[in-house]
C-alpha cells in the first residue's frame, strides 16, 4: 500500500532561527496498521524542500522545509485558495520529480491548528493560533479545501487530516513503547490522550477507544489562570496576534517563553537593570530571541550579536531570568500532564497507573534537552501524581510519521471494508428480493393447497385436523409429550375455564441418547419416560387423554393419525418412515392406561397456546432450531381434504420451500457449503437460511472466506474455524449484543486470538446473517397474513402470529427486525407477535381438550 503523508506550513513556523536545521527520519521496511506495528529501520534524512522516504509498502511521506523566511513570506502573504493551491503545486511538483510508476496516492495531513472533526476527512478550523492567519479558512472544511485544490494537479486523495499532538501519540511504538499520551512542547503546547468511546457523550458509537485532542493551550481562555499571569506575560500577550486567549500555551510553549524572556529583559533594560540601561532593536522587535543552552562565556557572545554589551553580572540575570521561565514551563506542562494521568487513572479505577508518554517540539528535541525538561516534569508529575508512574518518550519520526500510520491504517481498514462488503453483498435483499420472494412463497402456498399439484409443491400444506380454536371453556387433565429434539418432555396439563384460572401445568425433561434417535427404540425409550413420569406424581392407573407434539414433518389423515414424512434435526429413527407415528406410540404404550386423542406439530402448539390468550391469534411461527408457520385456512380452499365447511389449521412445512429450486437466486455459496455438510442435502433449503440450527455454520464459512481474503484475523487461516459447529447460534446471540471487548472474550473462549477491528467484523458478519434470516422469515409471514385478510375479504386484517422458538425469544435483534420488515410487506394488515409460552406442551394439551370437547354431547 502507498500512502502520502504531507507537514503544513504550520510546521514550518519554528520560532526565530534562520533556517531549520538538524534531521529528519524516513521509515523503512514495516507493516502498517496501529496494532500490527512491528521492528522499523530508521535513518537520518536531511530537510529538502521537498523530500522522498518509503513507508509501509513504498508509502511515501512528503516533507517541506527550506528557509523559514522564503516559506513564511510566501505562505503569510497568500489568499484562501491561494494557500492550498500552493500546497497542491508543492505535492504536484513532487511528485514529478519521482519515477514511480503510480497514479494514484493517499495523503495524510498533519495541521497544528485545532479542528472540529466529524470523521479523518471531515474537520473545519475552529481557530488559527501561534500567530498563524489564512483570512478565510476559519470555519471551513480543511479536508474539503485541500482535497479540491489537489484534484487540480493530480490524483491524490486526503483520507486523513491529524493534528500534530496526535501525530506524536501515533507515531511512538507500540511493540517497544506503547503509549496513551501525546505531549507536544513547541510553538504551541498541546496534549492527547486514548479515551474510552463509552466515556465520550458527544459519540455515537460506545465501544473501543478513541484519540482526544484536548487543546490544551486553550485553557485559561475563561480566566482560570488570571493569579498566576505576571506583568511580563500580560505585555508579551498584548503583542500577539489573539490577545487573551491561549493562555496556558503561552506560558509553556517555546514560541512565547522566547518572547517572554524578550518582554522581561526589555522591561528590565528600560528600567536600568540590565544592560546599562540601554534598549536595542533587538529587544524591542518580536521573534529575535531563539532558544540556546550555552554557559556564560557564550550567553556573552550571544548577547553582543543582538547588539547589546552585557557584563558578567547581566549574564548571570539573564541565565537566571531564562531559567526562571523555563523551569515555569515545565511545571505548568507538568501540572496539566498531572490532570490527564489522573483522569485516566481514576476513570480505569486504578489506585496506580503506570503509563508511557510520546513527546516532541522544540524544548524537548533533543536528548538533553529532554533530559533536563524531563527530569523537572518528572519532579513535579511525583508530587501531583504519586500513583502514578510516568516514563517520557521521545518521538522519533514526529507528528507527521503519525498522520502517514494514520493515512496507511485509514487505507488498510477501507480495503478491509471493502472486502467484507463485497462478501457480504448477497445478504443484502431489497424490497424487490423480499417481495419476490413473498410472492413466490403464496404461490407454493397455492400449489400445495391445490389437489392436483399437491404432490409437486415444496411447501406440502399439511392438513392437521384442528378445526377449531380455544374458547376458554375448555377444561379436564391432560398428558402432553414434546418431542422435538435431543430433549423429550412430558407434561400433565390441568386445564381449567379462564374464569377459574386457566391453565396449570407440571413437566419434565428428558434426555434422548443419539444413539436411540437413530434407532428402533425410540418409541419404547418415550414411554418409558411416560411410565417414570406418572410414577413420580402417582398417576399410575388413571385413564388422561394425550396430546403428541411431534416436531418432524408429517402428513395427518386425522387429528390422531400422521404418516411420518421424513426425520430432520438429526434424527433417523429406523423403521418409522412412512408410518403412523401415533400407532407407533400407542403400540408401545398399549398396556398402560393412555388414550393418544392428538398428534400436533409443534407450530400448531404454539398457535393454539396464544389463541387460548389472544382470540386473534390465526398463525403459528417457530424459529428455533428448525423453522415452520401454520395458520387457519379455509376449508373450501383445501383440496386435499373433501368439505367446505369451516376451517382447518394447515401446518406448512415451510422449511422445504425452494427444495424445487424456486429460491436459489437467494441462496449463497455459503448456504450451498452448509447444505452439501448437513444430515439432508438438497432439503429444507428455506429452514437452512432461516433456522438458529444452521446460522452458525453460515459465519464460519464466511469467516473462512474473509480469512483467505486477508480481511479478518491478519488472513491467518485458524485450525478453530476448521471445526464443523465451532461456532453455535448462542454465540450470535451473544455477539450481536456485546460490546467489542465482550465479543473477543467471546471467541477467545472457543480459541480464536483476535483484536477489537476483528470484532468489529465478526459482528458485522454475525448481523448480516440474522438479519438476513428475518427478512426471508418476514416475507414468508407477509404471504401467509395477506391470504389470510384475502380469504376474509377484508381491507385491512388485524391478526395475531404465535411464535416460539429460541432464535426469536433470544436474539437482540431479530423479532424486531421481522416485525419490521413483515409491516413492510404486508401493509394492509396489522400483525401483532404474542410469543408463546411453552406453547409445544400447553398447545398439544389444549388441542386434546378442544377434541374431547367438541367430542362431548351438549
Amino acid at each position: 500500500m502507498d500512502s502520502l503523508s504531507f507537514s503544513g506550513p504550520a510546521q514550518l513556523l519554528k520560532p526565530a532561527g534562520e533556517a531549520f536545521g538538524g534531521h529528519y527520519y524516513c521509515l523503512r521496511d514495516s507493516k502498517c496498521g496501529m496494532h500490527s506495528l512491528k521492528h522499523y529501520d530508521w535513518l537520518p534524512y536531511p530537510w529538502h524542500l521537498f523530500s522522498l522516504e518509503n513507508i509501509w509498502h513504498n508509502a511515501l511521506r512528503c516533507l517541506m522545509g527550506g528557509r523559514r523566511e522564503q516559506v513564511v513570506v510566501l505562505i503569510m502573504s497568500c489568499l484562501l485558495f491561494q494557500v492550498f493551491e500552493f500546497l497542491a503545486q508543492c505535492l504536484a511538483t513532487f511528485l514529478n520529480g519521482l519515477n514511480i510508476n503510480k497514479k494514484y496516492f493517499p495523503l495524510g495531513f498533519c495541521f497544528p491548528f485545532p479542528c472540529e472533526h466529524h470523521s479523518l476527512t471531515q474537520c473545519k478550523l475552529v481557530k488559527f493560533t501561534k500567530d498563524c492567519r489564512w483570512p478565510g479558512v476559519e470555519g471551513r472544511d480543511v479536508t474539503q479545501l485541500l482535497q479540491m485544490a489537489i484534484n487540480q494537479y493530480c490524483k491524490i486523495e486526503v483520507l486523513a487530516v491529524v493534528n500534530d499532538t496526535v501525530g506524536i501519540l501515533l507515531s511512538s511504538k507500540p511493540d517497544r513503547e506503547p503509549c496513551d499520551i501525546g505531549l507536544l512542547i513547541d510553538a504551541g503546547t498541546n496534549c492527547c490522550y486514548m479515551e474510552e468511546k463509552q466515556r465520550m457523550a458527544c459519540l455515537e458509537e460506545s465501544e473501543g477507544r478513541v484519540c482526544v485532542n484536548m487543546e490544551l493551550g486553550f485553557l485559561g481562555n475563561a480566566g482560570e489562570l488570571d493569579d498566576l499571569l505576571t506583568e511580563f506575560d500580560l505585555l508579551m500577550d498584548k503583542q500577539t496576534m489573539d490577545p487573551g486567549k491561549c493562555r496556558f500555551e503561552k506560558m509553556i510553549s517555546s514560541m512565547y517563553y522566547c518572547e517572554t524572556v524578550r518582554v522581561i529583559l526589555a522591561n528590565l533594560a528600560e528600567k536600568g537593570e540590565l544592560f546599562n540601561g540601554v534598549l536595542t532593536p533587538s529587544l524591542l522587535a518580536k521573534g529575535k530571541l531563539m532558544l540556546e543552552k550555552v554557559g556564560l562565556a557564550k550567553t556573552k557572545s550571544f548577547l553582543f550579536r543582538l547588539g547589546l554589551v552585557a557584563s558578567n553580572q547581566d549574564c548571570f540575570h539573564v541565565q537566571q531570568i531564562c531559567q526562571a521561565v523555563f523551569i515555569r514551563s515545565a511545571n505548568l506542562c507538568a501540572a496539566g500532564l498531572a490532570a490527564v494521568l489522573t483522569h485516566i487513572r481514576t476513570s480505569k479505577g486504578l489506585s496506580e497507573l503506570k503509563t508511557s508518554v510520546a513527546v516532541d517540539g522544540d524544548l524537548v528535541s533533543d536528548v538533553s534537552s529532554l533530559s533536563r525538561y524531563g527530569e523537572m516534569l518528572q519532579q513535579t508529575l511525583t508530587l501531583l501524581t504519586p500513583e502514578c508512574t510516568t516514563k517520557f518518550v521521545l518521538s522519533e519520526g514526529g507528528s507527521i510519521l503519525g498522520a502517514a500510520r494514520v493515512a496507511a491504517v485509514t487505507m488498510r481498514l477501507r480495503n478491509q471494508r471493502q472486502g467484507v462488503a463485497q462478501v457480504l453483498a448477497p445478504f443484502q435483499l431489497s424490497m424487490v428480493d423480499l417481495e419476490r420472494l413473498r410472492n413466490l412463497m403464496r404461490q407454493e402456498m397455492e400449489k400445495g393447497l391445490s389437489k392436483v399439484t399437491n404432490n409437486q409443491a415444496s411447501v406440502r400444506m399439511l392438513p392437521t385436523f384442528v378445526c377449531h380454536l380455544p374458547d376458554g371453556s375448555e377444561e379436564g387433565d391432560f398428558l402432553a409429550l414434546d418431542l422435538g429434539g435431543t430433549n423429550f418432555r412430558v407434561l400433565l396439563v390441568q386445564v381449567k375455564r379462564q374464569q377459574e384460572g386457566g391453565i396449570h401445568m407440571i413437566n419434565e425433561i428428558y434426555n434422548i441418547p443419539t444413539e436411540i434417535t437413530q434407532s428402533t427404540a425410540l418409541f419404547d425409550h418415550i414411554v418409558k419416560c411416560i411410565v417414570e413420569f406418572q410414577t413420580k406424581y402417582n398417576m399410575l392407573g388413571s385413564i388422561l387423554p394425550l396430546g403428541f407434539t411431534f416436531s418432524f414433518p408429517c402428513k395427518q389423515i386425522s387429528l390422531d393419525k400422521g404418516i411420518l414424512l421424513r426425520w430432520t434435526k438429526g434424527f433417523s429413527a429406523s423403521g418409522t418412515v412412512g408410518e403412523d407415528v401415533v400407532n407407533l406410540l400407542r403400540e408401545a404404550i398399549k398396556r398402560q392406561k393412555v388414550n393418544v386423542v392428538a398428534l400436533v406439530n409443534d407450530t400448531v402448539g404454539t398457535m393454539m397456546a396464544c389463541a387460548y390468550a389472544d382470540p386473534k391469534c390465526e398463525v403459528g411461527l417457530i424459529v428455533g432450531t428448525g423453522s415452520n408457520a401454520c395458520y387457519m385456512e379455509e376449508m373450501r380452499n383445501v383440496e386435499t381434504v373433501e368439505g367446505d365447511e369451516g376451517r382447518m389449521c394447515i401446518n406448512m412445512e415451510w422449511g422445504a420451500f425452494g427444495d424445487d429450486g424456486v429460491i436459489d437466486h437467494y441462496i449463497t455459496s455459503f448456504d450451498n457449503r452448509v447444505d452439501k455438510e448437513s444430515l439432508n442435502a438438497g432439503q429444507q433449503r428455506y429452514e437452512k437460511l432461516i433456522s438458529g440450527m444452521y446460522l452458525g455454520e453460515i459465519v464460519r464459512y464466511i469467516l473462512l472466506e474473509l480469512v483467505s481474503h486477508k480481511a479478518v484475523f491478519k488472513g491467518k487461516d485458524s485450525s478453530v474455524l476448521q471445526t464443523k459447529n465451532i461456532i453455535p447460534t448462542k454465540f450470535l446471540t451473544q455477539i450481536e449484543d456485546q460490546s467489542l471487548y465482550n465479543i473477543r472474550d467471546i471467541l477467545e473462549d472457543i480459541g480464536l486470538k483476535i483484536s477489537l477491528e476483528d470484532a468489529e467484523v465478526v459482528k458485522e458478519v454475525c448481523h448480516a446473517v440474522t438479519s438476513r434470516a428475518a427478512k426471508l422469515c418476514a416475507a414468508g409471514i407477509a404471504a401467509v397474513v395477506e391470504k389470510i385478510r384475502e380469504n376474509k375479504h377484508m381491507t385491512k386484517l388485524e391478526v395475531t402470529v404465535g411464535v416460539d422458538g429460541t432464535l426469536y425469544k433470544m436474539h437482540p435483534f431479530f423479532s424486531k427486525k421481522l416485525h419490521e420488515t413483515v409491516a413492510l410487506l404486508a401493509p394492509n394488515c396489522n400483525v401483532k407477535f404474542l410469543l408463546s409460552e411453552d406453547g409445544s406442551g400447553k398447545g398439544a394439551a389444549l388441542i386434546a381438550a378442544v377434541a374431547c370437547h367438541t367430542k362431548a354431547p351438549q
